[in-house]
């Protein structure tokens, strides 16, 4: 490996103040200036977090120590003179020291305490970027005796707290784990895999180990094998939820009391599911316009449906294949995610493309008018990407299925890394369909037309219910703040909307009765559709009494169940589609 010229030396003499000590030392600099820029978000989480705003006590020196002028041109750039006041040759060598702070535990921040450091890449390492191809070492000093370092990056030669990464984009895709960490090694398909764990939890670690391996082994077969030496899972036990995925390891943030249970701990094997097949659908599958990043600012694609809805539906699929629950348990795990999305309103406002395209506007800032006015691309493009299958699955007499969409898009984009565009992945599921899809991407991508489930499922046997709810609609839900029942959200067009109530107002009575969060919908049941009920709320701290005129009751419970008297076809396809042996 030939010498970096940027080096970053790392330490936290203090964890307990939750900063992080950072210096570059950039060598053999020849302009009389140089930039430098932190990143705005991260890959992988569609949101601009203003990383620069963690970023404290910037200085820069010359290889003597002597200080350097700089100034900072934007939110995330800053831009430092390197000549000489006395006139001699410009400094070969340029220190760069700042600190960042690190106290927000998430997949994609940095926290640090007196147990662990878990370091965000884009959200430490200052970059030059003219300079991102070149390599960088990244070095720890002055750590804790008995902390352990976990990185996805490789070990200088020799060295046990230096390692390499060969571009800017690897260092920023590979998060380090450094701390007290538990460390358990298996193996797939004869690489190495190793799973992190910080924090105190309840789970039974063999058994994570096991189904982890087994997940692992299921989703390699899809695509021939594994396209890595080296994979690490790094397993935040905390009390949040959530992932993000790098290429050659995946980050998890999960209860550390959510392992005991059946239900929560299938909920974990989902998140491990969905965030290793991104291995595959995004980190190396990619839509053009994330083949490469700009971390300067937003990069829009309308495909997220795709590399985060279908990673969604296969999340659920992949512990099926894997028989770790049975196909029962998947039945109610899409019955959820359809209940999900047919009461959130915002699915006949915003199209699944328009979801993905604005995910760095909407999604990750939700509002009290988001449920009115959005929908998720990770829930609607799991249950499209769910219909798709179905289609091909019956199309082609179960030859074909989606997983040969996700093969031909690992061959042809995946392999040679090579970005693909919304048409060139309509035409691969077009090919392996068989069949036109247009009027399927007007109603279900571009437009806002109702999924029609039963459509798709009855080849497979299987029926979508819904039902009503036993008591009169009104069209908003409560939640207790600060002791007092405060409206969470009013859907559009209901009947609390139209009598003027909105989200944080505070609920005291109806009909002159005291209510809380708890016992509102009880009290409702005392009325009936078309009846006129009085409202006593707080509305920016003015009492008020509103009347507001309940409706029939909605559809709002829905149950996927398997039809009785199936004909033979339906029994197979039901069979090959859910892994039923």
């Amino acid at each position: 490996m030939s010498q970096s010229q940027f080096t970053y030396r790392l330490s936290i003499p203090e964890p307990e103040n939750h900063l992080l000590h950072v210096e570059l030392a950039i060598a053999d600099w020849q302009d009389k200036s140089i930039d430098l820029k932190l990143p705005v978000w991260t890959p992988g989480s569609y949101l601009v977090r203003e990383y620069a705003k963690n970023l404290q006590d910037f200085s820069a020196t010359d290889e003597l120590g002597n200080p350097l002028r700089w100034q900072k041109i934007s939110k995330n750039h800053w831009q430092i003179n390197c000549d000489r006041p006395d006139g001699k040759p410009k400094n070969s060598q340029i220190k760069i020291r700042y600190r960042i702070f690190a106290n927000e535990l998430t997949v994609r921040t940095n926290h640090i305490d007196h147990s662990h450091a878990f370091l965000t890449g884009a959200s430490v390492f200052m970059y030059v970027p003219e300079c991102i191809q070149k390599p960088y070492l990244v070095e720890f000093v002055d750590l804790k005796e008995n902390w352990q370092i976990a990185t996805a990056l490789p070990k200088v030669e020799n060295s046990s707290n230096t390692f390499h990464a060969k571009d800017f984009d690897t260092l920023v895709d590979s998060p380090f784990e450094i701390g007290l960490q538990e460390r358990y090694e298996f193996k797939v398909l004869d690489r190495q895999h190793r799973l992190i764990v910080w924090g105190q939890h309840n789970a039974d670690m063999q058994r994570v180990v096991s189904d982890t391996a087994a997940i692992v082994a299921v989703e390699a077969e899809m695509f021939g094998g594994l396209p890595y030496d080296r994979y690490d899972f790094i397993l935040h036990a905390s009390n949040g939820y959530g992932g993000l995925e790098h290429k050659d390891c995946t980050v998890l943030l999960y209860n550390r009391l959510g392992f005991r249970k059946e239900e929560s701990y299938s909920q974990f094997l989902n998140l491990v599911a969905h965030e290793f097949f991104h291995t595959w659908n995004v980190k190396r599958i990619r839509p053009q316009a994330l083949e490469k990043f700009d971390y300067d600012q937003e990069n829009h694609t309308g495909s997220l449906w795709f590399s985060e809805g279908t990673t969604s539906y296969y999340d659920q699929i992949f512990p099926l294949r894997a028989q770790i629950y049975d196909a029962k348990h998947y039945l109610k795990l899409v019955t959820k995610s359809i209940t999900r999305l047919q009461t959130t309103s915002g699915r006949k406002v915003q199209s699944l493309y328009e979801s993905s395209f604005d995910t760095w506007i909407k999604l990750y800032r939700p509002d009290a008018n988001t449920h009115n006015s959005q929908i998720s691309y990770y829930l609607k493009g799991e249950l499209v990407s769910m219909l798709l299958d179905l289609l091909i699955r019956y199309k082609t007499n179960n030859l074909r299925s989606l997983d040969r969409v996700m093969q031909i898009m690992w061959e042809r984009f995946g392999k040679p890394e090579t970005g693909f565009s919304e048409a060139d992945l309509h035409e691969v599921i077009e090919g392996v369909a068989g069949v036109d899809l247009s009027s399927f991407w007007n109603d279900y991508l571009y437009g806002t037309k109702e999924l029609d489930y039963n459509y798709y499922l009855e080849p497979f046997g299987v029926e979508l219910r819904q039902s009503r709810q036993d008591l009169p609609f009104i069209g908003m839900t409560l939640k207790t703040k600060n002791g007092v029942a405060e409206v969470e959200k009013v859907d559009f067009g209901s009947p609390a909307q139209k009598a003027g109530i909105s989200a944080g107002d505070v609920v005291l009575a109806i009909a002159g009765i005291r209510v809380t969060a708890e016992t509102f919908a009880e009290r409702l049941r005392d009325f009936v559709a078309n009846q006129a009920i009085a409202i006593t709320i707080f509305q920016q701290d003015l009492l008020r009494t509103v009347e507001v005129t309940l409706q029939e009751p909605i559809y709002n419970h829905f149950e996927l169940l398997q039809i009785n008297n199936a004909s033979p076809s339906q029994e197979l396809n039901l069979r090959l589609w859910l892994s039923i042996p």
